[in-house]
């Protein structure tokens, strides 16, 4: 049976196009519940009017869907909390250049 680090260690495979930090790092994934062999993503966008959300959100059920033991994803926008760079993991703030 396919776990939420399983789900978070596939979407680690999906890149901000902007950025070119992976969904994950970025801090854009909030919660992945896995029911039997589906799973259940809330996930943000850095800004409400991102152009590329649909797209985005379609790459991370596209990404869990490489998870062993998953069948289905589903993926859910929402924008409470809101998103903030104080979200970026160290590792990704490494990449981008932050201190």
């Amino acid at each position: 049976m396919a776990t939420e680090s399983d789900v978070l260690d596939a979407l680690k495979t999906i890149m901000d196009p902007e950025l070119g930090v992976n969904v994950v790092d970025l801090g854009l994934i909030y919660d992945v519940d896995i029911r039997d062999d589906e799973a259940f993503i809330r996930m943000t966008l850095t800004s409400v009017g991102c152009p590329i959300g649909s797209s985005l959100a379609e790459g991370v059920r596209s990404g869990a869907l490489n998870t062993p033991g998953l069948k289905d994803a589903h993926v859910e926008l929402v924008y409470e909390p809101a998103w903030t760079p104080d979200r970026i993991s160290d590792s990704a703030r490494a990449q981008l250049g932050w201190k």
